[in-house]
């Protein structure tokens, strides 16, 4: 995000002068976004607009905030935005939504969409749910990042009572632990408490998953800027991306989520495909009054 924390696009227009802005209410498996188009008009975002309208209370409310840009070579250009503010790498059932918007305005089955420096394809399937191929995951230690050298696949990172955790970034960092029994874990606390930790420079995702068979997981996400979530997309992509390199899982995984279920696809190299349904719940307009900061 620029300096200043407004999204760039076209003049900055102040609250005085702004119009309500539209909005559309989705959600991936109960993962609730706030989408906006800024492909016709600059939308002045900055921290504390965001949280403003991710307040439950105050605002609308959401997981994630997305923005839908023009660019020049796809057909849309996504950004990710946190119920604190902060700007998220990646958004697996975030981009699956804004794909049903896109197909619903009449694009074709379809799409080429770039997320930062990563391109990603999402096609409406025959069933009506939409799969989008997420890109490579990253597996070096230094791209995902990490704050030292190691192994990902069993970092060193010492939590009493659980396994050592695999890394993964699928544009995000993410850490998950596979676990014998996800009921017996404390998710949301020890999520909070190892978000912020050193071996995390940017933070992370923190996922516990649990193998039900060679082609299920059962999956909890803490996510980083947000919290506990109902489902995580690219949280899901991890935990199958881990599973399957621990020679858990095959090809091809049911994840089961708090709010829905999800299918990932991974061959053990190549894009990783995300699977599942989205649900458009209402739009509306944010009032210009949300942008003031005065």
């Amino acid at each position: 995000m620029p300096a200043d924390g407004c999204v760039r696009g076209m003049a900055r227009l102040s609250p005085g002068r702004m119009e309500p802005v539209p909005f559309e209410k989705m959600h991936g498996c109960g993962n609730d976004f706030v989408v906006l188009d800024g492909r016709r008009a600059s939308i002045p975002l900055t921290p504390v607009v965001l949280r403003r309208i991710g307040d439950r209370h105050r605002g609308v409310g959401f997981d994630q905030l997305l923005l839908i840009e023009l660019d020049d070579e796809a057909d849309a250009r996504l950004r990710f935005f946190n119920a604190d503010g902060s700007e998220a790498g990646a958004c697996g059932n975030g981009t699956r939504c804004v794909a049903r918007l896109l197909f619903d305005e009449g694009a074709p089955p379809r799409l080429r969409l770039v997320v930062g420096d990563r391109w990603l394809r999402a096609e409406l399937l025959p069933d009506g749910r939409i799969a989008v191929a997420m890109g490579e995951p990253e597996l070096d230690w230094r791209r995902i990042p990490l704050a030292e050298d190691c192994d990902t696949l069993e970092v060193p990172l010492a939590v009493p009572g659980l396994p050592r955790p695999v890394a993964v970034s699928m544009g995000n960092p993410h850490l998950v632990f596979l676990v014998p029994d996800l009921g017996a874990i404390d998710v949301e606390g020890i999520g909070a408490r190892l978000e912020r930790h050193p071996i995390l420079p940017e933070r992370g995702n923190i996922g516990f998953a649990q193998v039900l068979g060679p082609d299920t997981l059962r999956l909890r996400v803490f996510e980083r800027g947000v919290g506990m979530t109902l489902a995580c997309g690219s949280g899901a992509c991890a935990a199958m991306v881990a599973a399957r390199r621990r020679g858990l899982v095959g090809d091809q995984v049911r994840l089961i989520l708090d709010g829905g279920e999800v299918e990932v696809a991974w061959l053990g190299e190549g894009p990783v495909t995300l699977i599942g349904p989205t649900a458009r719940v209402f739009s509306g307009t944010l009032a210009p009054e949300l942008f003031d900061e005065r």
